[in-house]
């Protein structure tokens, strides 16, 4: 597990969207590989990829509304040792193209980068039917699939930057909305180990994407009531770091995990199997229940769904009850 500076009080700059990280960081991998490649199914705008398509047009392909077969043109391209990004909705990622990334890119581990934004209830007015919470999931349950789900525009950008050395099917998730930017511009990104944001010995909680800033909010509410919340960023879903979860929960004793995501499937999920095999623990998950979601303000729609600052709270509170 990587520490980044544990008593630190935390502070957003500015807020900026996860996918505009994603956008900065590809153009910048086009300017340092030319082996990158841009593909997008009618959707380069949203995902912030019009600065690369301008700078290498040779090395941008807009496909259409065409997923599945973007998927199979970017399989196609890691044969002659190109490093495809692929870009769209979270819900047109995954869902629509799953045969496609099963056969195509994981079974032969193909190494294609699936970067998919507008994902979880954020996306807002769109309603139900682009709203995936299902998403993580789906890729998670993939033999050779790498599965990160960033919390800010900076590490969005670093993750970016970090998956194109990586080899290896990769799904990158981020957001549609500005949300507040607080991580380190300059920091490293290691697929694969979790950071401790705050230290504390009464609750870990374990939280991913747009709920980590929530989590922080959360861990100064518990202060507060003299509750000591440890925050963990869990930015790579799958590895998962096994050794920092446990480490943690060792520790405190009782665990609360928090996402965008659908409790069955998602982050929660996969500490609660760990902790059943090696450390059983009270665990409770700030999750959207079983549900679809619906048309809204995205800030609006985190509150109605359970996603906020106060339900991480009472969470805590809930799971220190049973420790």
């Amino acid at each position: 597990m990587t520490v980044a500076e544990p008593t630190k009080k935390w502070t957003s700059t500015e807020d900026k969207s996860t996918r505009a990280g994603f956008g900065a960081a590809l153009l910048e991998l086009g300017e340092t590989n030319p082996n990158v490649i841009g593909l997008t199914a009618d959707l380069g705008g949203s995902l912030q990829m019009n600065k690369f398509r301008d700078a290498f047009p040779d090395r941008f392909y807009q496909v259409g509304v065409a997923e599945a077969n973007m998927m199979g043109i970017a399989a196609g391209l890691t044969i002659g040792g190109k490093i495809p990004f692929t870009g769209t909705f979270a819900n047109f990622s995954t869902g629509r193209v799953y045969d496609q990334i099963r056969q195509s890119i994981a079974y032969s581990n193909k190494n294609v980068k699936i970067c998919a934004s507008h994902a979880g209830l954020t996306l807002g007015e769109d309603g139900a039917t682009h709203q995936i919470l299902e998403d993580i999931g789906l890729m998670k349950m993939l033999p050779n699939m790498t599965v990160i789900n960033p919390c800010d525009f900076n590490q969005t950008r670093a993750a970016t930057l970090a998956i194109a050395d990586y080899v290896g099917p990769v799904y990158l998730r981020f957001g549609r909305p500005n949300v507040p930017n607080f991580t380190s511009e300059e920091q490293p990104f290691e697929i694969g180990k979790a950071l401790m944001l705050t230290e504390g010995s009464d609750v870990s909680i374990f939280a991913t994407g747009h709920l980590v800033w929530k989590a922080l909010e959360a861990c100064e509410e518990l202060n507060a009531k003299g509750i000591s919340a440890e925050v963990i960023n869990i930015h790579t879903i799958k590895p998962l770091d096994n050794d920092a979860v446990l480490a943690s929960v060792q520790k405190t004793k009782c665990v609360v995990t928090a996402e965008e995501h659908q409790r069955h499937g998602g982050l929660g999920d996969s500490i609660a199997q760990l902790l059943g095999r090696k450390f059983p623990a009270p665990i409770e998950m700030v999750a959207v229940d079983d549900q679809f979601g619906e048309s809204g303000k995205p800030a609006e729609l985190m509150i109605k769904y359970g996603l906020d600052t106060s339900n991480i709270v009472a969470a805590a509170e809930q799971v220190l009850g049973r420790k």
